[in-house]
This record gives C-alpha cells, sequence and structure tokens, in this order.
C-alpha cells in the first residue's frame, strides 16, 4: 500500500541574503575602444592607480574579459551603467 504524497512546489525568491552575496563587474574586450582609453575609464570610475588600471585593461584585452571589481549589488549596478557610459562592454555576475 502506497502512502499518499503531497507534491511540493519550490519558488526561488530574491531574498536580503541573494542581495548580500558579492557581485562581480566584468568587463568584456571589445574592437573600438583604445587601451589608454579603458585605462582612463578605470581609473576614473574605480579611483585605481594608474598601474592598477593597467593591469586590468591588460587582461580585458589578453583574455576578453575582467573581473574589475566585486561587491554589493547596488554598487556594482552603478559602476556597471557608469561603465557602460563609457561605451565599454560592461555587465555584472554573482560570485559563486
Amino acid at each position: 500500500m502506497a502512502a499518499d504524497i503531497d507534491e511540493i512546489t519550490i519558488t526561488e525568491t530574491e531574498t536580503e541574503t541573494d542581495l548580500d552575496v558579492p557581485w562581480n563587474v566584468i568587463v568584456y574586450d571589445d574592437p573600438v575602444n583604445l587601451m589608454s582609453f579603458v585605462t582612463l575609464v578605470f581609473k576614473r570610475v574605480f579611483g585605481y592607480p594608474q598601474e592598477k588600471a593597467e593591469t586590468l585593461m591588460m587582461e580585458v584585452h589578453q583574455l576578453g574579459q575582467s573581473v574589475v571589481w566585486t561587491g554589493a549589488r547596488e554598487k556594482a549596478e552603478l559602476y556597471v551603467q557608469q561603465l557602460q557610459s563609457h561605451q565599454l562592454l560592461a555587465a555584472m555576475k554573482k560570485t559563486s
């Protein structure tokens, strides 16, 4: 005799803890922007020193993308908007 089993549906919802998970800001390589311009944008948007901005720019150029910042979701959204306003290909992704 089989027991009656109720089907349970679990729906994923965004919770406060999802908002706390660090987010990566990723910049992707593009054929348009000059390397010097990308370096300048990293310095302006993030306040990075020349050396760090150049290192991240080279990652974008050589690897096709780079995680340029990691942190809270709201700040990540702001950074992505700022990078996009400078015509860079940028997105954000939840860290694993």
